[in-house]
C-alpha cells in the first residue's frame, strides 16, 4: 500500500528538478549505494522519520491546479514496491510524475513504462563498468546497463545525469560513458555535474586535480554542464 511509502520530506516548489515543468519533489528513504559524494546521506541511511501521509495528501490535493508535477527522489524511489501504486495515484490527480533512479531496478522501471505511470526519468550514470562498483559500493552493473536501455528506447522525458569528482572519474572515462550511450542509441540530455564540496556520505575532499572536460561531444547527446567554475572553461546550461 504507497501510505507506507517510505517518503521522509517533501520540497514544496521547484522549477529545476523538472525540466520545463512546475513540480514539488517528494524525497524517499534509503538507497542500495554508497555513493562517497551523496549529499544525502540520512535519506540512504535511511534514519529520517517518515512522514504522516495525511500530510502528504493533504499537499498534494491544494496544489492540484499550481503544480504540473510531482519528483520522487531519494534515496532510490524504485526500491519501493508500491512504487507504481502511488504513481497511478498521482497520475489520477492529473500530475505528472518523473522519478530520479539509479537505475539498478530495470524491473520496477519496466512496469512503470508498460503501464504509462512515468513522464520523465532522470537516470544517475555514476561511472563506466570497470569503475561502477568502486563509486556505487555495489556490483550491478548488468541491471544498470539494462535500465539505460530501457530509458534510451522510452517515448518519455529523459535526462542522463553523471556527478563529477576528478579523483574518481578521468576524461577517458567520461568519454568511455559517452560511447556506450552512442552505442545504446540514447538520444537527449547528458549532464556532468561538478562536484560540490560539503557533507557527503563518504566526507570526499575537493579533487587534488582539475579534469578537462572541454570540446565533449557525441552523437545525438545534448552535453549540459552543471556547478562548473567558469575556470573550467565550461558553461553552466
Amino acid at each position: 500500500m504507497w501510505r507506507k511509502l517510505p517518503i521522509t520530506s517533501l520540497t514544496p516548489f521547484t522549477f529545476q528538478d523538472y525540466p520545463e515543468h512546475t513540480a514539488c519533489i517528494l524525497w524517499f528513504s534509503g538507497c542500495n549505494m554508497a555513493c562517497g559524494y551523496c549529499h544525502n546521506p540520512e535519506l540512504v541511511k535511511g534514519t529520517l522519520a517518515k512522514l504522516p501521509h495525511e500530510k502528504i495528501e493533504r499537499f498534494l490535493a491544494s496544489r492540484r491546479d499550481r503544480l504540473e508535477g510531482v519528483v520522487l527522489s531519494g534515496g532510490e524511489c524504485t526500491l519501493s514496491s508500491a512504487l507504481p501504486q502511488f504513481a497511478g495515484y498521482l497520475k489520477n490527480l492529473d500530475f505528472k510524475v518523473k522519478i530520479d533512479t539509479n537505475g539498478t531496478r530495470p524491473e520496477m522501471i519496466a512496469g512503470l513504462l508498460d503501464a504509462g505511470l512515468v513522464d520523465f526519468i532522470a537516470l544517475d550514470f555514476k561511472a563506466p563498468a570497470v569503475k561502477f562498483q568502486a563509486i556505487t559500493g555495489m556490483s550491478a552493473w548488468p541491471d544498470f546497463l539494462r535500465s539505460l536501455r530501457l530509458v534510451a528506447a522510452a517515448a518519455t522525458g529523459k535526462e542522463l545525469r553523471t556527478t563529477v569528482h576528478a579523483d574518481l572519474l578521468d576524461r577517458s572515462d567520461i568519454e568511455t560513458m559517452i560511447s556506450l550511450l552512442e552505442d545504446v542509441g540514447f538520444r537527449g540530455t547528458f549532464v556532468l555535474q561538478n562536484f560540490r564540496m560539503g557533507r557527503t556520505l563518504g566526507n570526499l575532499k575537493a579533487p587534488s586535480q582539475r579534469l578537462d572536460l572541454t570540446g565533449l561531444a557525441g552523437a545525438g547527446l545534448d552535453i549540459r554542464f552543471r556547478n562548473f567554475p567558469e575556470a573550467h572553461g565550461l558553461v553552466d546550461s
